[in-house]
């Protein structure tokens, strides 16, 4: 393969930013010039670069190989002996250009100034270091009139490189006619030996309450429905305080891609086993979720939510992220997390859900506290059969997000800065 003279340089991290950012501006990239590996001799190269996130899975390598997008990967372990010495990496070019789309924006600053690229970002809430930016490419309004004045101008608002995907993942696959409601609660174990038994009840509850309504549960990477079936058993402490569990798992049948949880009151619930669930979760009518990172992704799908976080179950919540691990791993004010999270909350006017972090007000309800199961079951047939409050609150995430057609307007721009490059 001949030497490209310019090189492109994706950046990224997890899953969701890879199969939702990188993956469908490759493509047009692909579409548009002759690059690198899809064309042998072209003069223009792509490679993408991983970078270490705790939210990655460890596979994003293996499933963007499969693409044939990049003519080289480098791996999130291998980060910083890139930065050390990229040689060992391949050749690179004198021109090229680093384009952020997730992770940590520093690192693609970091890489850009080694290898003396451009700098390129997709900025989705706020672009960190603008003055080291070359261009930035920001989701929405919002995020332009964040950045100081005498930097608005490297700003081009371009939209929401989700939102492209979203439109397409409703018309090519649609969900079956029903009421859908996804149960997200958690892809680690810290979280989930709470949350499978405490929204195995919830579903229970819910079914009871509306019975037409169907259950979707994404299974992350970093999970499997064997551990699901062993935090639901008595071996899990926690699960012990629940009545719900799960009665058995059935394999996928003519009118169904997905397995099927089946829960010791007899309620269905979907087992979306293909990571990530973008597609599934953009059609829910409502979503009930943890606290974390699973929260942005559900306002980035618009997707209607209630953020659940049962604190009653103080020792397992020693091992979560965040203020709730902090405050879990204080000896002397365990019992008292609730009333110190909703001080906290009140006194400093702050949210636990990314959406209304983003927003400074509250967008998505938050429940915090010694819940029960039954009280989140009720909570959401509320919601449910309120069809203006889900719309409404559609309404508010998605003036969080940008507008559709963002790949089309990135890669333009990405196009005619690699023009100026070759003059």
């Amino acid at each position: 393969m001949a030497e490209a003279s310019i090189m492109l340089v994706m950046v990224s991290n997890g899953p969701g930013e890879l199969s939702t950012w990188v993956k469908p501006l490759a493509e047009k990239l692909h579409s548009e010039l002759l690059i690198q590996p899809r064309h042998e001799n072209a003069p223009i190269s792509m490679r993408l670069v991983l970078v270490p996130c705790p939210n990655a899975t460890g596979q994003e390598k293996k499933a963007a190989t499969q693409w044939n997008q990049f003519e080289k990967i480098i791996s999130a372990q291998n980060f910083w002996y890139l930065l050390i010495n990229p040689k060992k990496y391949g050749l690179w070019p004198s021109k090229g250009i680093v384009i952020f789309l997730g992770g940590d924006q520093f690192w693609s600053v970091l890489l850009s100034a080694r290898l003396g690229y451009l700098n390129m970002t997709y900025a989705e809430w706020v672009a960190r270091w603008p003055q080291w930016n070359d261009q930035i490419f920001a989701m929405s309004k919002n995020v332009q009139l964040r950045l100081p004045k005498n930097l608005k101008k490297r700003c081009i608002v371009v939209g929401d490189l989700m939102a492209d995907i979203n439109l397409k993942a409703k018309q090519v696959n649609p969900l079956p006619q029903g009421q859908w409601i996804a149960l997200m609660p958690g892809s680690k174990k810290a979280k989930l030996s709470i949350g499978i038994p405490f929204f195995l009840e919830v579903a229970d509850h819910l079914a009871k309450l509306l019975p037409n309504c169907k259950f979707l549960l994404p299974v992350a990477p970093t999970t499997s429905i064997n551990e699901f079936i062993d935090l639901s058993s008595k071996s899990n402490p926690i699960a012990q305080q629940y009545t719900s569990g799960i009665m058995k798992i059935i394999s996928p049948n003519d009118e169904s891609n997905w397995r099927k949880l089946i829960t010791n009151g007899d309620t269905e619930i979907f087992l979306h086993e293909n990571y990530p669930a973008h597609e599934s979760l953009s059609q829910c009518d409502l979503a009930l979720t943890t606290v974390g990172a699973n929260t942005a992704e559900l306002a980035a799908l618009t997707t209607p939510m209630i953020v659940i976080i049962p604190t009653q179950h103080i020792h397992t919540m020693q091992a979560w992220d965040g203020l709730l691990g902090i405050f879990g791993r204080l000896p002397f004010l365990k019992k008292f997390l609730g009333i110190l999270i909703s001080l906290w909350r009140l006194r400093r006017r702050k949210f636990m859900a990314w959406p209304n972090i983003s927003a400074g007000k509250l967008i998505v309800p938050e429940r915090i506290g010694k819940i029960l199961p039954s009280q989140v079951a009720r909570d959401s047939y509320e919601w449910l059969t309120s069809p203006e409050k889900l719309q409404q609150q559609k309404k508010d995430l998605q003036e969080l997000r940008g507008e559709i057609g963002a790949v089309d307007k990135i890669s333009k721009n990405i196009i005619k800065t690699i023009k100026n490059l070759f003059n």
